[in-house]
């Protein structure tokens, strides 16, 4: 395990350059604060309480739904990440109730069936605006979760749906930009950062699946320990433990020594993570949010670990993204994705009430977005991976997945 370093020990108190809930830009429809809770902190249980975040645990990480019940999904992901974003907050002294939020939420907009899903209901929606996923997040927080009276959405703060809006094409940033001058759209169309705590949030995104897809991966049975130790990064933390715990050598004790190896390389990622971010604020001199936002991206891995970081990465697509049995899988989930946008857009009675009332509406003069396929790819977008499975069968007689 790595040592201790002066900048990973924790900073007391909310540093001058962290999103501050007293300081925040606010919510689209003004509400009276919370007597007990932060904005950042009601922030975070409206979503943990949300109908999307419900549903991320039947949602495909990697493996689909029903290949496992030890695989990660999106709702074990996104806790992992949440995990991770505190954990490297806190010693940076950022706001963690804002960091947890983004976490939590990054990933509602994903389809079933993971990048597969996505990548079909994005061909499908070609000619009427695509589908990005974050876009879809910002979507659901925004408009498609119905919980309250007085409007649609969650209606979070600014920093949370910002931190939500990881990436957006110029496109769509324009198209938010005309809804809301100034508002989430504008960033990308800027070219300036979002807060730290969102920035931290898309690193510990990666650090989380990167991790988790070892041994997912291995679990599976599609890679192997010996493969895994063919990456820099991985084998030196399998040496150490090794080192450390001798006994783990043993045929019986790999489970074992594979959780060693990936708990000691996630700790020397934090770590790295806290030192190099921690020196990239002192070279800028921000002092501020606003400081943050106007300097290049300064939550970031060292170089040597940016480096390994990405071997790791290419490891993992190569002998695990791109395995021909998850290959199979995915380009029957595709399958899945594009049959049933097919059929509800040619009969949209079949979809739930309030989804085809949508479908019947002719698209808004006004540019909000409102159009027959929109509506499909909410509805398929909010599907569970099981929901699409017994929804594709009953439309089209066919089971494509066991």
């Amino acid at each position: 395990m790595p040592e201790e370093t002066t900048a990973s020990r924790p900073i007391a108190g909310r540093a001058p350059y962290a999103s501050d809930p007293a300081r925040t830009r606010g919510r689209r429809y003004p509400e009276t604060p919370a007597p007990t809770r932060t904005d950042y902190q009601r922030d975070r249980d409206r979503i943990v309480h949300s109908t999307a975040f419900r549903r991320l645990v039947y949602k495909t990480q990697v493996f689909l739904n029903h290949e496992g019940d030890l695989f990660r999904t999106r709702l074990t992901h996104s806790l992992e990440v949440a995990q991770l974003g505190r954990s490297i907050a806190r010693p940076l002294g950022l706001d963690e109730d804002l960091v947890e939020a983004v976490a939590l939420a990054h990933d509602l907009g994903h389809t079933p069936f993971g990048h597969a899903g996505q990548d079909a209901l994005d061909a499908c929606m070609q000619g009427h605006g695509g589908f990005e996923h974050n876009l879809q997040s910002l979507r659901i927080v925004d408009t498609l979760e119905e919980r309250y009276p007085q409007y649609d959405g969650l209606n979070l703060t600014f920093e949370a749906r910002e931190g939500i809006l990881k990436h957006c094409s110029r496109a769509h940033a324009e198209a938010l930009e005309s809804a809301e001058p100034g508002g989430v759209g504008r960033r990308f169309l800027d070219r300036t950062q979002p807060s730290l705590e969102a920035q931290l949030c898309n690193l510990a995104d990666e650090i989380a699946y990167n991790a988790h897809d070892i041994d997912d991966g291995v679990r599976s049975g599609l890679i192997t320990l010996a493969q895994v130790a063919e990456v820099p990064l991985f084998e030196r933390f399998r040496r150490e433990a090794l080192e450390a715990h001798p006994s783990l050598g043993a045929r019986s004790q790999q489970r074992r020594l594979l959780y060693e190896a990936i708990r000691r390389m996630l700790s020397a990622q934090v770590y790295d993570v806290i030192d190099a971010t921690r020196a990239a604020l002192a070279a800028a001199g921000c002092d501020s949010p606003e400081a943050v936002r106007r300097s290049p991206p300064l939550l970031r891995f060292s170089a040597a670990m940016r480096a390994e970081s990405t071997a790791l990465k290419r490891f993992l697509f190569k002998n695990l993204y791109r395995h021909p049995q998850v290959m199979e899988t995915t380009g029957h989930a595709r399958t899945v994705v594009q049959e049933l946008f097919d059929a509800y857009r040619a009969a949209p009675q079949e979809m739930q009430a309030d989804f085809a009332a949508r479908a019947a509406v002719p698209p808004d003069a006004a540019g909000t977005g409102r159009s027959a396929e929109r509506a499909v790819a909410d509805y398929i977008a909010g599907m569970t991976d099981r929901f699409a499975v017994r929804e594709h069968e009953r439309l089209t007689g066919r089971r494509l997945l066991a």
